[in-house]
């Protein structure tokens, strides 16, 4: 959502000429940029567990973060406050952090003669990813009790074992306005609404558990039946699967990956070695590979902040940069890293509007958004038909990355033997061992089913940001199981 300019500078407590005067403050002592994030959001939550609401809360957050960049340094500082004597102390505070001395000219170009790329023109509300329909700030939380209990029904009624049911409904909406040295303001009201659901089950020998979700940045208009027949599927899907699931043996083999949630290897072992910062500090393994062929020709890969609605789009980044669809990869060959205004000046190349940050308490760093790659020409059927021993996976839980030397790890939540180009035996309690551009290089066949998964991904480097993730199926030739 996009209100007016007032709506935002009536919110935050300030006039314009303020804003000017903070800037200036920052910059006074020294640094060659500065700029101001202000955010007023708003949290609540609704937990149902057994069939009664046992737990709920709202609180609010606000202040603003003001940061001052000289050379590598950057000082930053925020303020509980926006009091204009709390809001000139922090800048006075980021100010001392990166002491220097002040461009002379008060030039936009740095001392090589760099200038970067201005982004001016006013918000645009006709343009916005995330209009608000029903706005969970107005919404009592009464409307939400029926919904909780009508998803435990659904679920319930779909398979007699179960034993628990956990459902959450957690909801944000966070005004934001951003200005900088340059005269660049910019506001917008960012939504986020997640419904989750635990369910546990027995056959009365073993247990087996669920855990699924849906998060959209909208407001509660996303809370339809659709969604809740969409989740209660998801909840009991392959269930007698799971608990004839038994471990496999091990070993270096084919594995092909689902399309959908299966993308969240492709944000951890390869998308984090695309942000900039990675690159700036010569800490990713794709350092030095700009222009140069790293996959097969039939994959490219996105990073798309543009999505309608998606948990990891924008209108536009924390630092007011607008969002954009970046190829990371094209037709094999890697063309853009992901950047936010430090390492775009580093690198003397336009932001691509990933510069994101937990909140105001945070400086900005190279995030991603929607992560994916593109569908290929293979039929998912075809794919697996060609594999003659291998594993099928499409759900991951937890993983370890290094991105420097690009080694990984994940455990396999769900999967299946490949055997003479058929699924056979239900898979659990495996590891998928490998390393991310070896695997990316490795890949064979690209599916023409790619997926963005919608449910509520959150990653966690330095900070905490909502993203999304995607893959089409693919075969990677050659990764290592870990099983018997």
């Amino acid at each position: 959502m996009i209100q007016s300019k007032k709506y935002y500078l009536d919110t935050f407590g300030v006039t314009e000429e303020q804003l000017r005067a903070i800037t200036e403050t920052a910059m006074a002592t020294g640094g060659s940029y500065a700029d101001l994030f202000f955010e007023n959001t708003s949290y609540s939550d609704l937990m149902l567990r057994d069939g009664e609401v046992t737990s709920g809360g709202f609180h609010i957050d606000y202040g603003v973060g003001i940061r001052v960049l000289k050379g590598e340094r950057t000082g930053y500082a925020y303020a509980e406050s926006t009091d204009m004597a709390a809001m000139l102390s922090a800048a006075k505070a980021a100010s001392a952090i990166s002491r220097g001395d002040r461009p002379a000219d008060g030039s936009i170009a740095d001392s090589k003669g760099y200038v970067p790329r201005l982004y001016r023109g006013a918000p645009n509300p006709a343009a916005d990813r995330y209009p608000i329909l029903k706005d969970w700030r107005t919404a009592s939380a009464s409307e939400f009790i029926p919904i909780l209990n009508k998803l435990k029904d659904m679920i319930q009624q779909r398979d007699p074992r179960i034993i628990k049911i956990t459902a959450v409904l957690q909801d944000q909406v966070s005004d934001i306005m951003m200005y900088n040295i340059y005269g660049e303001l910019k506001y917008e009201t960012r939504p986020m609404g997640t419904l989750a659901v635990s369910v546990i089950f027995s056959d009365g020998k073993t247990t087996q558990s669920s855990h699924v979700s849906r998060s959209y940045r909208m407001g509660a208009e996303m809370l339809t039946d659709e969604v809740l027949s969409e989740l209660a599927d998801k909840a009991v899907r392959n269930l007698d699967d799971r608990f004839a699931a038994r471990r496999p043996k091990g070993g270096k083999m084919p594995v092909v990956m689902g399309a959908g949630a299966s993308g969240i290897l492709l944000h951890e072992a390869m998308g984090h070695a695309f942000e900039a910062d990675f690159i700036r500090k010569k800490q990713s393994v794709f350092s030095g590979k700009l222009g140069k062929k790293v996959c097969d020709e039939n994959i490219s890969i996105v990073d798309d902040g543009t999505i309608r609605g998606n948990r990891g789009s924008i209108n536009f980044d924390d630092e007011g940069v607008p969002a954009q669809r970046t190829y990371m990869v094209e037709n094999g060959i890697l063309t853009s890293f992901l950047h936010d205004r430090v390492s775009a000046r580093h690198f003397k190349v336009a932001p691509t509007g990933n510069g994101r940050r937990e909140s105001f308490r945070f400086a900005p760093i190279p995030r991603m958004r929607a992560t994916y790659m593109e569908s290929g020409n293979s039929r998912p059927e075809d794919i697996i038909a060609s594999v003659r021993k291998g594993i099928f996976v499409d759900e991951f839980s937890n993983g370890q990355v290094k991105i420097g030397e690009g080694d990984f790890t994940f455990f396999v939540k769900s999967g299946y033997l490949i055997e003479n180009g058929r699924l056979t035996m239900p898979i659990k309690d495996i590891n998928v061992i490998g390393n991310g551009p070896k695997a990316l290089a490795d890949i064979v066949a690209v599916g023409n089913d790619s997926i963005v998964d919608e449910c509520a991904w959150t990653c966690g480097k330095e900070q905490s940001a909502p993203v999304s993730c995607g893959i089409p199926t693919v075969l990677i030739n050659n990764l290592t199981v870990g099983g018997e």
